[in-house]
């Protein structure tokens, strides 16, 4: 089997994304990566608190790798990082390196370049796939999401902290993508079909960040 590192944000596309590779049987996953600002030790853009993020790691029976980020940071200091965990895990035997992207093309080009300075390759198992019938497939895969951040120049408050369901798709703008491609909103996902078990949250307030993002705080639930 080829060793692969995953890149984990803990949204519903990277749950789709490992879902498809894991059932391909043809990969071993040496490891998520998750970007973490150290600020706030919440997962960038999703803004999900790093103890669900641990509960989910926990529940998927993977290793994870943190980059930590500080809340003000450059390119510089990404790539500085990201590199080294790459020339780190290609020494351990990994040549390639999975992302649930689907249509974004210079997002790809950016992440191919990036990987090429390391001796990898890039996998994307979404890539080009429809994102409504994905978004679909999601669910009836038995996949349950939470809607944990919205753009307020492309989406309404009102979408934050929803269960992204078939109800939630038909509410959708036309102009937004069924899957937030374009970054309309990202997700926390606590169930689904390559968890051991559900990850147990309660809704908090919903506030609003840079004048734009509207963040749903998800707060661990105790379930000793």
């Amino acid at each position: 089997m080829e060793k692969i590192l995953f890149t984990w944000s803990g949204g519903k596309d990277s749950a789709l994304a490992l879902y498809e590779l894991q059932k391909s049987r043809q990969f071993e996953v040496a490891a998520l990566i998750t970007t973490l600002t150290t600020d706030y030790q919440r997962v960038s853009m999703h803004g999900v608190r790093n103890a669900l993020l641990n509960q989910q790691v926990e529940s998927l029976g993977l290793p994870l790798e943190m980059i930590q980020i500080s809340k003000d940071f450059s390119n510089e200091e990404y790539e500085a990082k990201i590199s080294a965990m790459f020339k780190l895990y290609r020494e351990k035997g990994v040549s390639s390196v999975a992302f649930g992207d689907i249509f974004l093309e210079d997002l790809r080009t950016y992440r191919e370049d990036s990987l090429a300075k390391a001796g990898l390759k890039g996998l994307f198992p979404l890539w080009k796939r429809d994102t409504e019938e994905l978004a679909l497939k999601f669910i009836e895969l038995g996949f349950k999401a939470v809607i944990s951040c919205v753009d307020s120049e492309l989406l309404d408050r009102s979408f934050a902290g929803r269960v992204f369901d078939k109800k939630f798709l038909s509410e959708l703008p036309e102009s937004v993508d069924p899957c937030g491609e374009n970054g309309e909103f990202h997700s926390f996902v606590f169930d689904g079909p390559i968890f051991r078990e559900r990850i147990s949250y309660e809704g908090g307030n919903v506030v609003l960040r840079n004048n734009r993002f509207y963040y749903c705080d998800l707060l661990p639930v105790d379930q000793g």
